[in-house]
């Protein structure tokens, strides 16, 4: 039975005029995401590729989506989004239709699984719990994990993130429960206390694997001060490496247009191009 009958039985006239758009939005959706399910079987079906994928066959395909996700996210690229979204949306689809071949689970299990974590842990809204902010959201979130069995609230950060995002994340989820410095001005001296470490180690001609500690430390302590100033620090590097990669490939091509080789070239004469690449990027 389409939505819109089966709200035409619950509600006045009024109501129905004014839910209609809605029910008719809704039944757009669920079309289109059931031709996406539908094609899915067909080409488990039919198409010697998609037949002979496993969960771990796609695993690092779906990395792979997720990075150019993210590439287009930060390039502000909204067509490549929708494109990148769709992409990724299938690779859930495609998992789910794995596992409902085995009997361990399909998309209805996928999706009441995410649909009742989200009304479990959101109180404030679903609950008669009251909120100040979203710092007493992420605390609750947390809280409510160990209740529900974790042991520990760092089992949420998965093992194979890159070092810098795990920092970040550990962090995030330790400071959910309290485990936090006071003030962002306690972090920095932190911080200067591992450079100084760090340091001390390279005067003295410490061994490669305690420089490599002291260096992960002081990694770790910037990790967290960029938190207490609201700065991601995965986006903030990835911005200097954006940043850096254009500057330098504006010295490669001048280098190019004036006959020249770079490692013929003097730093100074580099330097030079770096600083013009500067000037271009701010007009």
């Amino acid at each position: 039975m389409p939505l819109s009958h089966f709200y035409e039985r619950q509600t006045s006239g009024f109501e129905i005029a004014l839910l209609l758009p809605k029910i008719e939005k809704m039944e757009e959706k669920l079309l289109a995401f059931g031709r996406l399910l539908k094609i899915m079987d067909e080409l488990r079906q039919g198409c010697p590729w998609d037949q002979a994928q496993t969960l771990e066959s796609l695993r690092h395909l779906t990395i792979e989506e997720t990075y150019e996700l993210s590439d287009a996210i930060l390039n502000n690229d909204l067509p490549e989004i929708k494109k990148e979204l769709g992409d990724l949306m299938l690779h859930l689809v495609f998992y789910a239709k794995i596992g409902s071949e085995s009997g361990a689970f399909d998309i209805k299990d996928v999706l009441d699984s995410i649909a009742d974590k989200l009304i479990v842990r959101h109180p404030h809204i679903y609950g008669e719990v009251n909120v100040a902010d979203q710092e007493e959201v992420k605390s609750n979130w947390e809280k409510i994990k160990l209740k529900e069995g974790k042991k520990s609230v760092l089992e949420g950060v998965p093992g194979s993130l890159p070092a810098l995002l795990k920092a970040y994340r550990m962090q995030e989820k330790a400071g959910g429960v309290g485990f936090e410095w006071k003030q962002p001005e306690d972090v920095w001296i932190k911080v200067n206390e591992e450079l100084n470490e760090l340091q001390h180690e390279v005067v003295i001609g410490s061994a490669h694997e305690r420089l490599e500690d002291e260096f992960g430390d002081l990694l770790f302590a910037l990790v967290n001060y960029a938190r207490y100033i609201g700065v991601n620090p995965e986006d903030a590097l990835e911005r200097t490496n954006r940043k850096f990669k254009s500057r330098f490939e504006y010295i490669e091509d001048q280098a190019r247009k004036n006959s020249k080789v770079l490692h013929e070239m003097s730093l100074e004469q580099m330097d030079k191009l770096w600083n013009e690449a500067k000037k271009v990027e701010r007009s």
